[in-house]
């Protein structure tokens, strides 16, 4: 049966030469991987040009219970992000979120919350021209909400630690190794108030990003067992320097 939805381009695998796997986040079915044929001259009507990271998709699918990957029979661009092509650093910071959702995002159920966010991030990336450098930053923190794993930000006022493990503010220094000093915690309490409508107002330096990214992703890392190390980081981390 064929159904039309909307989706959100993850990642994508060549597959026996001719096709391509494509795991897309999608407005009705959530992740589902997709199986479409390369371009091959003027007869295929799929170009792939339309399956960069980040982008957002008007489909007509197959779509299967018992099936694993299901079957494209129509795509267009829901629209045009042409700066991710124009701009390197928006290029780059859409091959990183791309990886980062592939990595975290795996459930086979809609969430139209997690599909609004994602799809208003990307039209931002697009058109935002102050505070780029932190753009990935509030996009990681504010996607904990729909992960389900957003820190409890209600905490006593002399709270001195952040409990990463607990995901809380706590006074008292915790038995385990994962938590953040004194210092980061002012940091990173001010982080999760970062938005992408404040996020200019927010300057770091090269080295205080970096640190910074990696706590974020020690977080991730410690509430979600199965995420894995984010190859294209260092690409990101580069431009910045």
């Amino acid at each position: 049966m064929l159904y039309k939805t909307q989706g959100i381009v993850l990642h994508s695998l060549p597959y026996k030469d001719v096709y391509t796997i494509l795991h897309i986040y999608t407005k009705d079915f959530g992740r589902v991987s997709y199986m479409v044929a390369r371009k091959r001259g003027k007869r295929s009507s799929v170009s792939q040009a339309l399956f960069m990271p980040l982008s957002v998709l008007d489909l007509e699918v197959e779509h299967q219970n018992k099936r694993d990957i299901q079957r494209i029979k129509e795509v267009h661009l829901a629209f045009s992000a042409s700066s991710f092509q124009l701009d390197p650093v928006k290029n780059v910071l859409a091959l990183f979120l791309s990886e980062v959702l592939f990595r975290v995002v795996k459930d086979t159920q809609p969430d139209e919350r997690m599909y609004a966010f994602l799809t208003d991030s990307v039209r931002i990336l697009d058109s935002v021209e102050q505070g780029l450098a932190n753009f990935h930053v509030a996009f990681l923190l504010n996607l904990l909400h729909y992960l389900g794993i957003f820190p409890n930000v209600e905490h006593p006022r002399d709270a001195l630690y952040f409990d990463m493990l607990n995901g809380i503010f706590v006074c008292q220094q915790p038995t385990h190794p994962y938590y953040l000093q004194s210092a980061e915690t002012v940091v990173f309490q001010r982080l999760l108030k970062m938005s992408y409508e404040n996020m200019s107002l927010y300057a770091f330096s090269r080295q205080d990003r970096v640190r910074i990214l990696h706590r974020i992703f020690e977080y991730y890392q410690l509430h979600l067992p199965d995420f894995k190390e984010i190859r294209s980081l260092q690409i990101l981390q580069s431009l910045f320097d």
